[in-house]
C-alpha cells in the first residue's frame, strides 16, 4: 500500500481536473483504495470541461461507473472509446464512498494512446463593423440606377 494518498476534507466529494498537452483515447481507469469505506464508490466522468468546480458537478456526465473496493488498484474501468477518442482534459468526480466521512484516493491510473493536439486561435481574421462598398464591388453590379424594361 502507497503511504501518500489524497483525501476529501469536509464530505466525501473529490474533484480532480487533468489537463493533458494532446488529444488522449482513453481506454482504461484505474482507482485505488484502502479496503475500508472510504474507498470511492462511484466515479463521474467529464471530457473536455476545463476548470470544472463542485458548483458544475450536477451537469450529466459523459459516463458513471460504480466503483469496487480495489487496494492494490487491479481492476480496471473502461470507458467509451467513442466518447473518450479525443480528450483534451478529463474531470473526474468521486461523489460518494462507501459511508465513511471522508474519502480516500491512493492511485488513479489512466490507460490510453495521446496524439499531438491543435489548438490555437484563429490567426487570419477579418472583422467589420460596417461593411464598405467600395471593398465589395462587383463589376457587372457598378451602377445601382438602371432601370427595369
Amino acid at each position: 500500500m502507497l503511504k501518500q494518498f489524497v483525501e476529501s476534507d469536509a464530505d466525501e466529494e473529490l474533484l480532480f481536473n487533468i489537463p493533458f498537452t494532446g488529444n488522449i483515447k482513453l481506454k482504461g481507469i484505474k482507482v485505488s483504495s484502502e479496503n475500508t469505506d472510504s474507498h470511492p464508490a462511484e466515479l463521474r466522468l467529464f471530457k473536455n470541461k476545463p476548470n470544472m468546480t463542485f458548483d458544475e458537478v450536477t451537469l450529466p456526465p459523459d459516463q458513471v461507473f460504480e466503483l469496487q473496493k480495489d487496494s492494490e488498484g487491479v481492476l480496471e474501468y473502461n470507458p467509451k472509446i467513442v466518447t473518450f477518442s479525443s480528450v483534451s482534459h478529463l474531470t473526474m468526480h468521486f461523489p460518494r464512498n462507501f459511508g465513511a466521512d471522508t474519502t480516500k484516493i491512493y492511485y488513479i491510473g489512466l490507460k490510453g494512446e495521446w496524439t499531438p493536439g491543435h489548438r490555437h486561435g484563429v490567426t487570419i481574421c477579418s472583422y467589420e463593423v460596417m461593411p464598405n462598398l467600395d471593398d465589395h464591388k462587383l463589376k457587372h453590379l457598378d451602377s445601382v440606377s438602371r432601370t427595369i424594361e
